[in-house]
């Protein structure tokens, strides 16, 4: 892009020197290149013009000048408008003086005494320099929000997909249907007692929500049978907890918090659960939150396998439990949540 691509109000340049025949020449120079000139007498009243009329996209500055030389107009010039191209003049003993403003943010520079055809050169060559610089930012912050769009909707698309399977694993098993919904409502609450909050609370209600999501694998006579699992039944339920997490690993590659949940929630204190033997604080807490209540849930609600206990005795029943299945802070924390169980389970 040349400058006389520019027109409206943004096809100015602002001449600053406190000489006025140079700035008479430079401003004969810029008309022809399809810009009008504004003059300003010194870095001080240049400013001025730029505090009165707003931006304009390019200014071609002398360096040494009364009042305000242009060293400090520059600076204070690009603080304000970090995007106005500024070329600027400096004679031959200058260059070190016109390198350093170069260092300060200046396009370019042109040398005196002033030759025409240089000065169109410079110009066109600071105008595309500030062209490219804002067309980059523009894309910069484009593809951000492209990306941050893009991520939105493939995460709604990877939850979307998770709760068509955790529909599905639900339409399997009469006796589960809305449990993960209520293990994901009941782990939000005890964690944000245990100090939770933004993504990482987020990944203990999503955990919860999928941390069955293996049992889609398990045979529905098994999930469904009335009585005590064999040995190789219970070996074979158990896979749910790896399965699970081998389910969901290609889409929550980034969320690993909520893999460990839906992997570690069957870990016991002691080193006796499923399926790596954890011990203690080896279990991810969030997987211990998980624990109690999956294990409040199903012990409050109808299983083929038994009739549903009282919330007060689910709570009595994890308190026993406490240090050797089930961390002891997570309960306090569920039960401060829930109450001491004397009223229902938390509404559905």
């Amino acid at each position: 892009m040349t400058s006389s691509s520019f027109n409206g109000s943004t096809a100015r340049c602002l001449i600053v020197d406190d000489d006025a025949q140079v700035r008479h020449v430079l401003t004969r120079v810029i008309q022809t290149q399809g810009l009008s000139a504004v003059e300003a007498c010194s870095g001080a009243d240049a400013l001025a013009v730029l505090a009165r009329e707003g931006e304009i996209p390019i200014c071609i500055s002398d360096i040494y000048m009364p009042e305000m030389d242009g060293v400090t107009f520059l600076r204070e010039a690009l603080k304000r408008y970090p995007d106005m191209a500024v070329i600027m003049l400096t004679g031959v003993a200058e260059v070190t003086t016109a390198v350093e403003c170069l260092k300060l943010g200046a396009l370019d520079y042109i040398s005196k005494p002033v030759m025409v055809e240089e000065v169109r050169a410079r110009l066109d060559k600071a105008l595309e320099k500030r062209d490219l610089i804002i067309q980059n930012r523009f894309y910069q912050r484009n593809l951000e929000t492209r990306v941050r769009e893009l991520d939105r909707s493939n995460k709604l698309s990877m939850i979307n997909g998770v709760q068509m399977l955790v529909h599905a694993l639900e339409a399997k098993d009469a006796y589960t249907s809305g449990h993960s919904a209520r293990v994901s409502r009941y782990a939000v609450k005890a964690a944000v007692l245990l100090g939770f909050t933004g993504d990482p609370l987020e990944h203990v209600r999503l955990g919860g929500e999928l941390h069955d999501i293996g049992k889609i694998g398990t045979r529905e006579d098994i999930l469904n049978k009335p009585g005590p699992l064999t040995a190789d039944e219970f070996r074979h339920i158990k896979e749910h907890a790896p399965l699970g997490e081998k389910i969901l690993a290609p889409f929550l590659a980034a969320s690993p918090t909520v893999l460990r949940i839906v992997r570690s929630h069957h870990e016991r204190m002691d080193g006796s659960g499923f399926p790596d033997a954890l011990q203690g604080d080896q279990i991810p807490l969030e997987a211990r939150i998980v624990a109690v209540v999956d294990a409040f849930d199903a012990m409050t609600t109808n299983r083929a396998y038994r009739h549903p206990r009282t919330p007060a005795q689910a709570i009595e029943e994890l308190r026993r439990c406490s240090s050797v299945h089930f961390d002891g802070t997570v309960i306090d924390a569920f039960v401060q949540a829930h109450g001491e169980g004397s009223a229902a389970p938390l509404p559905s």
